[in-house]
């Protein structure tokens, strides 16, 4: 396809500011799926991972295509938060320019600030586009002032200071450049009733890609797919030269070594679909299959003139925990895969497209350590994995030091935290405990925004206990500052564990005493074994239980008794929350079925 008729642009925001639903509409608007096709009448269409779905999230980066006019524009739609920034990153270097996407009420947050400055330290050309102005909330005069206070910080060129501001009411796919405001304070576009002056705007402000079609092939690899008949399929823009069906390659991997291979198959994409092409020039982002040993970040070259690309830079991984083979009473009940050969052959074939994970030795022979970006992107990867049959055990999370200069590191985090006004004390009082330093507050249409500084070893378990205290109102979104010389760790008193004495069922004479000495996450009828933690009690110290005890019957009258008995019912905690309740000497065992707390001892 001729250069000056293509366009590739990134979708960048803070998690929830609605880069999907634009995607959205961008793809319906332009006709891309026929009437009938079901991708008409669905929502977050990108967002095909179920995980993604549930969580309301996206978590890896996709690449689209959509026809406006004579033009054709590759779209990139990126992960909003901070713990999957290592899909950002490798998909930044695709492109040329970038929508910035702000909620019009949420305003710049730390997410949006930490993809805006990768977007600009890669040259890319913005487009600045306030979303939700719908909102009764709507601040749009003070976001915009925020958002140029960003730019005249982060832009690392003039010309990036020069950029267009549009306004967007994304769940019903209109942008425009003007705006009334309505009796509720919300705000209605005046000049567009669809998505046109967005297409205007990218077509005239960001540039067509550049690359001399002439010159020896450079194709960087940055996605990988699998494809059942056609193996792994690299995905990357085309940076000079040409790419057909048949051709042969070098591919120079980023450890130094560099392999023959021969494109098989090369396909363009046109909407969701890719479509098989016999050629494809520089500027195009492409997918090919055929290369088995492509990985991202390595260059497919001219075997002739083979150069390498610049690597790609991915923000180092703060949080660890140690994958230990399960060994519970339980283990291999629940689960198809289990043995440490399986659980090494997945964690590696992870590594092939999370780019953001790490995989080192463990303890011992039994364990693997998984190091990643925070706590949600560990879960999310540990969810996918029981949700494939696998099992296993985890230790509590811990944050990577660093020896930086002779002295020990740490990792920290900026945090802002968006609350009604009723729970500032909490979060004034819980923040003070876990030795946060404040840095900012203000007040909001909708409350008081906190910002913060905190270690990441202080922080973890926050998000819960957040929730928790705010019976679910508190937003708090994070982003990795710097590391810093080590500091005072936060005394957090979860409570001690309440421990079963034996192997048996869970009944409710027994649990009716355990429930006055704390939480419990069983319920009468579960099975348990001796060691496994039922609960959680209010004091430091762990408590063995017998929770499987069975009342002695002497009379009928005795054996009625029971149905009196009157329950809380147990807590059961999601996969994030049982992450930070693991205690020193304890494992959560993790099986398709079920979550367990155990105790080592």
């Amino acid at each position: 396809m001729n250069q000056t008729q293509l366009r590739n642009i990134a979708i960048i925001a803070h998690v929830d500011h609605g880069k999907t639903t634009l995607v959205d509409a961008m793809l319906k608007q332009t006709k891309t799926f026929a009437i009938h096709q079901k991708e008409n009448q669905a929502t977050t269409i990108m967002d095909s991972n179920e995980l993604e779905r549930e969580k309301g999230v996206t978590i890896l980066s996709k690449n689209t295509a959509v026809f406006w006019q004579n033009y054709k524009i590759n779209i990139l739609d990126t992960p909003g938060h901070a713990d999957f920034s290592g899909e950002v990153e490798r998909v930044l270097n695709m492109a040329d320019g970038c929508i910035l996407l702000v909620d019009a009420a949420e305003g710049v947050l730390s997410q949006t600030r930490f993809v805006l400055r990768l977007a600009l330290e890669l040259g890319l050309v913005p487009i600045v586009l306030i979303n939700k102005i719908d909102r009764k909330d709507q601040r749009v005069h003070e976001v915009e002032t925020e958002v140029v206070d960003l730019f005249l910080e982060l832009a690392t060129q003039d010309f990036q200071l020069d950029f267009p501001i549009l306004y967007g009411r994304g769940i019903e796919g209109i942008v425009g450049k003007e705006f009334s405001e309505n009796k509720d304070y919300s705000l209605s576009i005046t000049d567009s009733q669809d998505l046109t002056p967005l297409f205007e705007t990218i077509v005239e402000t960001i540039p067509a890609p550049t690359g001399d079609v002439t010159a020896p092939l450079q194709l960087q690899v940055n996605s990988l797919d699998w494809d059942q008949h056609k193996g792994r399929i690299a995905i990357g823009r085309i940076f000079r030269g040409t790419i057909k069906k048949n051709q042969p390659v070098t591919v120079l991997q980023t450890n130094g070594q560099s392999i023959k291979a021969q494109i098989a198959y090369l396909f363009n994409h046109f909407g969701l679909e890719r479509r098989e092409v016999d050629l494809a020039t520089a500027g195009e982002i492409v997918a090919v299959a055929g290369i088995a040993g492509a990985g991202i970040g390595d260059t497919i070259a001219d075997p002739v003139q083979p150069e390498m690309l610049p690597s790609i830079t991915i923000t180092e991984p703060t949080v660890k925990m140690q994958l230990i083979i399960n060994t519970s009473p339980f283990a291999g009940l629940e689960a198809e895969f289990s043995t440490a050969r399986q659980l090494q052959n997945r964690l590696k074939k992870e590594l092939e497209t999370n780019v953001g994970l790490r995989l080192l030795p463990g303890s011992s022979s039994e364990s693997m350590t998984i190091v990643g970006r925070g706590e949600l992107h560990l879960a999310i990867l540990i969810e996918t994995m029981r949700r494939e049959g696998f099992e296993f055990a985890l230790s509590r999370p811990e944050v990577v030091l660093k020896e930086i200069d002779g002295q020990t590191m740490e990792p920290w985090e900026y945090v802002t935290i968006d609350v009604t006004e009723k729970h500032t004390g909490k979060i004034t009082t819980s923040m003070a405990k876990r030795l946060a330093q404040l840095k900012n507050m203000h007040q909001t249409k909708t409350g008081v925004r906190f910002e913060y500084e905190i270690s990441t070893a202080n922080l973890i378990g926050y998000r819960s206990e957040l929730i928790s205290n705010t019976s679910g109102e508190g937003v708090i979104n994070n982003i990795f500052l710097e590391y810093r010389p080590l500091s005072e760790r936060a005394n957090i008193h979860r409570g001690g564990a309440m421990i079963a004495h034996e192997t048996g069922m869970v009944t409710a004479y027994a649990l009716e005493k355990a429930q006055q000495r704390g939480t419990l996450f069983v319920d009468p009828g579960d099975k348990i074994y001796a060691g496994q933690v039922v609960g959680i009690q209010k004091r430091s110290e762990n408590m063995i239980m017998n929770v499987a005890k069975g009342k002695k019957l002497t009379n009928m009258r005795a054996a009625a008794a029971d149905t009196t008995v009157v329950l809380a019912p147990a807590w059961r905690p999601s996969l994030e929350q049982f992450l930070t309740l693991i205690g020193e000497n304890e494992v959560l065992e993790v099986t398709p079925l079920s979550l367990r707390l155990r105790s080592l001892h």
